[in-house]
């Protein structure tokens, strides 16, 4: 991939991982919260996370080398 095809995504993956932080939000206050629906909720915006970390080590290599 290229810098601007990372950069595109690495702004998708921000934008789901705010809306997934919103919508466990949400969950919380309603005090209706579906457990289940929750952790996939939780574990999906880790999964995000992590990805978003992968593309901004592409993006920015350690210059330890």
């Amino acid at each position: 991939m290229e810098d601007d095809e990372l950069r595109a995504s690495l702004e998708l993956l921000r934008t789901e991982h705010r809306d997934l932080d919103q919508a466990i939000a949400d969950l919380h206050a309603a005090q209706a919260s579906d457990e289940l629906l929750l952790r996939r909720l939780k574990k999906r915006k880790l999964m995000l996370r992590d990805r978003i970390d992968q593309i901004e080590r592409m993006l920015e290599p350690d210059d330890l080398a």
